[in-house]
């Protein structure tokens, strides 16, 4: 949300927040998973279409592979 506000700038009518949230680019979310990005677009309303696999190792759950993205991206 703060960063679809600071792209609204001084004009917050509900017209350019709706506009500014289907338009965030490469948005990196400090609690969200490193390589995870953030993207919408006025035709795709689905800000993650990323994931990175895990497993459990008996204590705690541990990353491997790459990010993944999913088709359309």
């Amino acid at each position: 949300m703060l960063q679809v506000l600071k792209q609204c700038g001084d004009d917050l009518r509900r017209e350019n927040i709706m506009k500014q949230a289907a338009n965030l680019h490469d948005l990196e979310i400090p609690t969200m998973l490193p390589g995870i990005k953030v993207n919408t677009s006025p035709t795709n309303y689905h800000p993650i279409r990323q994931m990175q696999l895990a497993k459990f190792d008996g204590t705690s759950w541990v990353r491997f592979g790459d990010v993944i993205t999913g088709a359309g991206n």
